[in-house]
């Protein structure tokens, strides 16, 4: 993917230089990412993958209202390596390819005008309109403040815990942030967290899965028009974000940390849905093909 030297989103937060704060509270001691709260997108992977590894289960460490507070502070950042600045730059331009390009398809396909998000780049933790952000919680879009947060370390686990290498695959994590974000204004997103909080959670589950299917087939969109449109596809790159895809399908993780997977604990889709998905936004470029709500087969 070409970005170096190109065009950067002006919508970056970037708190990397700031002490970050506790775990927000709610009654009980827990954080706004439950059911209706942050979406997880690729956020919730983390914790998972780190629960799994140690063998525990991840709704110890998730729970029904998001991630435990220890009621701790975190410690100042260190100061950004060159590294940290790289990865800024890198996020800057890949939102800012996500603004170019969800301008046009909203106007072109949606006739209607698109509203950029906010991307906030942390270090170790901060916090959101929905509670604590950290390291272990992932990436993850809020749409109480319309802001993704991103702490860019979750790309070496992306790369050396995930198997997902390559700098496309990373911007894919963007972009299927950004994705929330399209179906937070389009009303999407609260229309589908409204019905997930007055079901059971196997139906919830099932809900979040065609959720975050749907962003991906929108991160496919984005891709195709970054090929298209802005020409900054190389030789490789499309290859690394389908494999990024794959490789953080519920079954695959759960499998890789040695489980068996558990279909109906799944809240993400599986490798095959997740890559197929992607490729059906990047293969038709046109928004009503994600329609993952009232597809006949997931």
């Amino acid at each position: 993917m070409e970005w170096r030297g190109r065009r950067q989103s002006q919508n970056i937060e970037d708190r990397r230089s700031q002490s970050g704060g506790g775990f927000g509270r709610m009654p009980g001691g827990r954080v706004v990412t439950g059911r209706t709260g942050a979406v997880g997108g690729l956020g919730a992977v983390a914790i998972i993958v780190i629960a799994l590894f140690l063998g525990i289960d991840p709704s110890q460490l998730l729970g029904p209202g998001g991630p435990v507070d220890s009621g701790g502070s975190y410690s100042s950042p260190a100061e950004l390596t060159q590294a940290d600045k790289d990865a800024g730059e890198f996020v800057a331009v890949t939102l800012g390819d996500t603004e170019e390009i969800w301008t046009k398809v909203f106007a072109e396909q949606l006739n209607r005008r698109y509203t950029p998000t906010t991307l906030v780049l942390f270090k170790d933790g901060t916090q959101s309109a929905c509670g604590g952000a950290s390291e272990a919680t992932g990436p993850f879009y809020c749409p109480s403040d319309k802001k993704i947060y991103l702490d860019t370390s979750f790309f070496v686990t992306l790369r050396d815990r995930l198997a997902a290498h390559g700098d496309f695959a990373a911007a894919y994590v963007v972009a299927h942030e950004v994705g929330h974000h399209v179906q937070d204004e389009l009303g999407i997103l609260a229309q589908a967290n409204q019905i997930r909080s007055q079901v059971s959670e196997a139906e919830s589950n099932q809900i979040s899965v065609m959720i975050e299917l749907q962003a991906d087939c929108l991160s496919g969109i984005w891709a195709r028009e970054a090929h298209t449109t802005l020409g900054t596809i190389e030789a490789g790159d499309l290859e690394e974000a389908v494999n990024a895809a794959r490789q953080i399908g519920d079954d695959t993780l759960q499998r890789n940390a040695g489980q068996r997977p558990m279909p109906h604990t799944f809240t993400h889709g599986t490798s095959e849905q997740r890559a197929r998905w992607f490729q059906t936004g990047l293969n038709s470029g046109r928004f009503d093909d994600c329609n993952t709500f009232e597809a006949r087969d997931l």
